[in-house]
């Protein structure tokens, strides 16, 4: 007898795609109606921003929103989102969790634009929004985590960052297909201390978070 569809697969709408999907990850249903506010204003600016390639608004609930949340269970505290786009992961993580203390950055103008609209449209006082390359960063204090979704190697993602990680503070990469050779090519004072596979409700892709801190 093959397997039932999952709720999500029979989901006809967005919104339906979403709770089905918040539903697989064991998360609230009630964080449907923040996220799908945060996806109109995307959608909004998309037309005249191009902020993501991705137009379609299902593909967005997959690709963005529940892609983002899959890394909830791996992040926590005082949060950098480098080169945070359109606000992915760092806006739905800090939707999903009010205790994250995230700060969004990217240095393309009408991103952060965009961004700093969506934390004031929807309310978010645990998001802060600051438009820097990230070399010429400078917050008044380093970050316990750092994260990234697809925003450059490992190795340059941890060497770019460095600076801005706490003692004993974590990076959480959000990598697609892991590459043994991208992960050979870390540098030795940064120590990979595991890789986690992300279930995302209906993509069937590749999708991991790679955990790693510096060497004591």
């Amino acid at each position: 007898m093959s397997p039932s569809p999952s709720p999500y697969r029979r989901a006809r709408n967005p919104r339906a795609q979403l709770e089905a999907g918040l539903d697989e990850l064991g998360l609230d249903a009630g964080l449907a109606e923040p996220l799908m506010a945060y996806l109109d204003e995307l959608q909004k600016w998309n037309a005249a921003y191009n902020l993501t390639a991705i137009r379609d608004p299902g593909e967005m609930v997959t690709k963005h929103l529940l892609d983002s949340l899959a890394l909830l269970p791996h992040v926590g505290g005082r949060m950098l989102d480098v080169g945070a786009g359109a606000g992915l992961p760092g806006i739905p993580l800090a939707i999903a969790n009010p205790a994250l203390d995230v700060t969004v950055l990217d240095s393309n103008g009408k991103k952060v634009r965009f961004m700093r609209h969506a934390v004031r449209t929807l309310g978010l006082p645990n998001v802060a929004v600051a438009e820097a390359r990230v070399e010429a960063f400078r917050p008044e204090s380093p970050f316990g985590m750092i994260t990234s979704r697809a925003f450059a190697s490992l190795a340059d993602f941890f060497t770019g960052t460095e600076a801005l990680l706490a003692p004993g503070g974590q990076w959480v990469a959000m990598k697609g297909k892991l590459d043994p050779e991208e992960l050979a090519s870390v540098p030795a004072r940064f120590v990979i201390g595991g890789t986690h596979r992300l279930r995302v409700p209906g993509l069937d892709e590749d999708r991991h978070a790679v955990i790693a801190g510096m060497k004591s």
